[in-house]
């Protein structure tokens, strides 16, 4: 399919999933690297505190947070 027939198809709305091929689709910048950070044991227990109330993981509630602060400074 030549690629003005695929984008016609998308603009009018059509389901286009049956042309692409998912299983090597990857999400650009979504690679992950593992970092190590040192945190006072008040801090943790104050994360840990906090992810149970809202029932995440403490990691879920690092993520979340520093990409909140990092959305504000680029926004």
């Amino acid at each position: 399919m030549k690629a003005r027939d695929f984008d016609d198809k998308f603009d009018a709305g059509e389901n286009i999933s049956k042309y692409l091929d998912l299983t090597k689709a990857t999400r650009p910048g979504g690679q992950q690297r593992r970092v190590n950070v040192d945190f006072p044991v008040w801090m943790i227990d104050s994360l840990d505190k906090e992810a149970k109330r809202l029932g995440v993981t403490r990691q879920s509630i690092i993520k979340v947070w520093i990409a909140e602060r990092l959305q504000k400074r680029t926004a």
